[in-house]
C-alpha cells in the first residue's frame, strides 16, 4: 500500500476532531494537528483542544507542543509535520492530519516559497498602529494595499493580517503571491476530506461551543494570560474579545456575543479557503457512512 495522508479539514465546530479520531482508530494510526493555536501549551479551552481522553485514545502531534512566546509559522509547521510524517510512516501506512488552518495544510501539501525578511522598523510600526487603532485600521490598510489578501485571506486574524501588511509594504507583492507556483512533490499520497454542515447547524454548533467554553472556565483561562495579551499567539478569536472585557472596554455578555459572531465569520472564511481547493472531497461526518466513504476513497 502506498503511504497515505488523510487530511480532514473544514470550518470550526464542524466535528473535525471526532471524525479524525474515528479515522485514526480505523487505520490504527496517529494524528497530526494542523491548527495554528492548539499547538500552544497555554491555550486549551478557547482553542477547543482535544480532551485528555481523546488525546489518550489516539496519539496526537502538534498539540500543546509549543509555548505562546515562540514564533510559529506555516513554514515551521511544514518542517515539523514532514518530519513527523516520515517518523510515523516507519511503522504505519496511513496517518491523519486534521485542522482548520488552511495555510498550514497548503504548506504541508505543496510547500511555500520563502518570504523576504521584513525590516524590524516596518514590523514595529504596524504592530504599534494596530495596538492604537485596532482591527478596523488593519482591515482598511489591507483593503487598500493588498486587495488580494483582503478578498481571500483571514481577515479576522490580526496576526495573519499584520504579516500580510508588512510583506506588501516591504515587497510590493501580496503574501499570497509567495505560495509556490511550482508545487513541491511529496513522496506519499494525499487525500483531502472536507467536512461541512448546513449553515444553520454549523451556527448552532458554534453558539453551543462558545457557551460550553464559558461554562468550562474560558474567562479564567483568558484571565490567567492577561499579562501576555500582546503576544501574537493571543490575537485570536475567543481571547481578544475577553481581553476587551477584562480591560473594561465591553460588557461580558457583549464579549460573548462578539465571540460567537467572530467565530461564525471565521468559519465562513475557512470554508471559502477550502472550497477553492478542488482536491477536497466533501462529506458530512456521520458515523458508519462516513468511515465507509473514507475506506472506499483510500482503496480507490
Amino acid at each position: 500500500m502506498q503511504k497515505t495522508v488523510i487530511i480532514i479539514a473544514g470550518p470550526t465546530a464542524v466535528g473535525k476532531t471526532a471524525a479524525a479520531i474515528e479515522v485514526a482508530k480505523h487505520f490504527d494510526t496517529e494524528i497530526i494537528s494542523a491548527d495554528s493555536r492548539q499547538c500552544f501549551q497555554e491555550l486549551n479551552i478557547g482553542v477547543a483542544r482535544p480532551s485528555l481522553n481523546e488525546l489518550a485514545t489516539v496519539n496526537h502531534h502538534f498539540v500543546a507542543t509549543h509555548s505562546i512566546v515562540e514564533k510559529i509559522t506555516a513554514a515551521s509547521f511544514e518542517n515539523y509535520a514532514l518530519e513527523k510524517t516520515n517518523e510515523i510512516f516507519k511503522t504505519k501506512d496511513v496517518l491523519v492530519m486534521v485542522g482548520g488552518t488552511g495555510l498550514y495544510i497548503e504548506a504541508f501539501c505543496h510547500g511555500l516559497d520563502p518570504v523576504p525578511e521584513i525590516p524590524e522598523k516596518i514590523h514595529l510600526e504596524i504592530v504599534e498602529n494596530y495596538k492604537q487603532n485596532g482591527l478596523s485600521w488593519l482591515q482598511a490598510k489591507i483593503k487598500k494595499h493588498d486587495p488580494v489578501f483582503f478578498l481571500k485571506g483571514e481577515m479576522l486574524n490580526p496576526v495573519r493580517m499584520m504579516r500580510a501588511l508588512e510583506v506588501v509594504e516591504t515587497t510590493g507583492q501580496s503574501i499570497l503571491d509567495y505560495r509556490k507556483i511550482v508545487k513541491a512533490k511529496r513522496d506519499f499520497k494525499i487525500i483531502k476530506i472536507g467536512l461541512e454542515l448546513p449553515k444553520e447547524n454549523l451556527h448552532e454548533n458554534i453558539n453551543a461551543r462558545v457557551d460550553g467554553m464559558m461554562e468550562q472556565g474560558l474567562l479564567n483561562e483568558v484571565q490567567s494570560l492577561f499579562a501576555h495579551q500582546e503576544l501574537n499567539a493571543l490575537q485570536t478569536v475567543g481571547y481578544t474579545e475577553l481581553f476587551a472585557y477584562l480591560n473594561n472596554k465591553t460588557l461580558l455578555k457583549d464579549a460573548i456575543k462578539t465571540i460567537k459572531q467572530n467565530t461564525r465569520q471565521y468559519a465562513k472564511r475557512q470554508l471559502t479557503w477550502f472550497k477553492k481547493d478542488k482536491e477536497f472531497i466533501w462529506m458530512k461526518a456521520y458515523g458508519f457512512e462516513f468511515l465507509k466513504n473514507i475506506q472506499n476513497i483510500t482503496e480507490y
